[in-house]
């Protein structure tokens, strides 16, 4: 919590105060706060090493403090640190000098606060305007409202709007004083142009012969702030100045170890843990690299189930790999391939614990579509683990990237206008949204094959609850894994009441009675 609270504040801070415990000298938490600081690129930093008076106001002690610290703070970077013995208690040096520490000429506390400069706008950085809004009262005015992030705009200015790359130049700056012909950082304004474009919130205006740079895919810094652990191909919501779009960390490159500063390879970030990842988006953003513009290259990261903030980042750069990359247009599409195979195509996503029932249910559900001539195939999660995913665990990281790759194989197939029955205990909600999200209207089913762990367990099938228990198996969802359960399933199967044939049935039924199947004869 505590990191988490520092790394909120010291984003927008211009100095900062890294406050040592003389008697434990340089911590942990020291290392980590102050590296965190040196990636928000705080300028100014102050060490004021406290509670002096209980090692006996010793030079020794401070001088070996100030070795310790200076020698990591050149290994992060971090320029301009100024050290200050002090004694909140007694307030030595805080505001006068001290008469316990004669050894020290250095400025007090706040000597040192008010000698260090504001941090000042750079008027010769190019122009930058995240807009707010789009500001029509009525049929005569449009405008855009927002704060200018960097640099300056005049009447006159030629601009171009991102990500569309339209351009024009600004008629006029309106203001709460009135009309001015020029604004610079910091003001909230509202920009007229010359010409009638498309902009949205969300959008960019910049110097249109000094643009940002426009990508789906960036690496970036990122400080994980939640208790729960950051899992790469999970879709997260990544909001930027005023833009909110999903974001998937494709790849954690590495985490850093705060006490070595040595990169360590991980599949996962936990709470207060940096690491550098690549991200893929879902749709391009406008950025600039948070060391050339802290405003443009700062985001947050947002669980999309809880709402909660789960991550802080700051972005290195992008990553070309796909600006030569576009979809094909193609003549014949998924509803021209369903029209020919007389069906709708659909995922029916089976989930549930080991041994609830789900392969045995989708495979006669699969019998029952063939005898009817349906066109369909069956993705089980053990099958596919031979193949595709044979190079996965079971771990949280390995489960979230098996659920993505079998949402997207699932995806081309409806594509193929195929009906898609896919098998998988897919522990997640929100791996399965993700897989609905993927899908269009309509064309995706979620049947909950429900039956608790100790029906399973009695079943066994396949043994694995014993070994689970004692130990043999790791990560089983239900011993020492988690499943969360459906919230808003489209079809419930109670498997320890209901056989396999009449839950076909059901699902069968559904099927039918939705649309999703001919209009040849029906029976159950």
């Amino acid at each position: 919590q505590y990191t988490r609270n520092m790394a909120t504040g010291a984003s927008t801070a211009d100095l900062a105060i890294i406050l040592i415990d003389a008697r434990k000298g340089v911590l942990t938490q020291t290392r980590r706060h102050s590296f965190i600081i040196s990636q928000l690129k705080v300028e100014n930093v102050i060490v004021a090493i406290n509670k002096m008076d209980l090692v006996d106001f010793s030079q020794a002690t401070f001088e070996a403090i100030v070795a310790d610290y200076s020698a990591f703070a050149g290994e992060i970077g971090l320029g301009d640190v100024q050290f200050v013995p002090i004694s909140a208690l007694g307030g030595d040096n805080i505001f006068t000098a001290s008469d316990n520490t004669d050894w020290y000429s250095g400025p007090t506390l706040m000597a040192l606060l008010e000698a260090t400069p504001a941090d000042t706008a750079n008027p010769d950085a190019p122009f930058r305007f995240p807009v707010q809004m789009v500001n029509r009262p009525s049929s005569d005015f449009r405008g855009f409202a927002g704060t200018i992030a960097s640099g300056c705009v005049a009447t006159g200015d030629k601009v171009i709007a991102l990500p569309s790359g339209t351009t024009s130049a600004v008629k006029s700056i309106v203001s709460y004083d009135g009309d001015l012909d020029e604004a610079v950082t910091g003001q909230a304004i509202t920009l007229v142009l010359e010409d009638e474009i498309d902009i949205s919130r969300g959008d960019y205006l910049a110097q249109a012969n000094d643009r940002p740079e426009v990508t789906d895919q960036f690496m970036a810094h990122l400080l994980w702030m939640s208790d729960e652990p950051m899992l790469p191909s999970r879709p997260y919501i990544l909001k930027s100045n005023n833009k909110s779009i999903t974001a998937t960390i494709t790849d954690l490159k590495y985490k850093i170890n705060v006490n070595t500063m040595l990169q360590e390879a991980s599949k996962s970030l936990a709470l207060n843990e940096l690491g550098v990842c690549n991200f893929f988006l879902g749709e391009p953003i406008v950025f600039e690299a948070y060391a050339d513009n802290k405003q443009m290259g700062s985001f947050v990261l947002i669980d999309g189930l809880s709402n909660e903030t789960v991550a802080m980042g700051m972005i290195d750069f992008g990553l070309r790999r796909a600006d030569n990359i576009h979809w094909q247009s193609l003549d014949i599409d998924k509803q021209a391939r369903a029209r020919l195979k007389n069906q709708s195509p659909a995922v029916l996503w089976f989930t549930g614990l080991s041994g609830s029932g789900k392969s045995t249910i989708a495979n006669i559900v699969e019998q029952r579509l063939y005898a009817r001539r349906n066109h369909t195939v069956l993705l089980d999660g053990d099958n596919v683990r031979h193949g595709l995913n044979k190079d996965l665990g079971f771990t949280d990281t390995d489960r979230v990237e098996n659920i993505r790759r079998i949402a997207e194989t699932s995806k081309l197939m409806v594509d193929a206008g195929l009906i898609v029955i896919s098998s998988f205990i897919s522990p997640f909600i929100a791996e399965r949204r993700m897989a609905r999200d993927l899908m269009g209207d309509d064309e995706f089913i979620e049947i909950f094959i429900d039956a608790s762990v100790e029906v399973c367990a009695d079943r066994d099938p396949k043994g694995l609850y014993q070994k689970a228990k004692e130990g043999k198996i790791k990560n089983f969802t239900g011993i020492d894994s988690p499943y969360e359960n459906p919230e808003q399933a489209d079809i419930i199967i109670d498997s320890a009441n209901v056989d396999p044939d009449k839950a076909a049935d059901q699902i069968m039924l559904y099927l039918e009675e939705n649309g999703y199947l001919s209009d040849a004869d029906f029976q159950i």
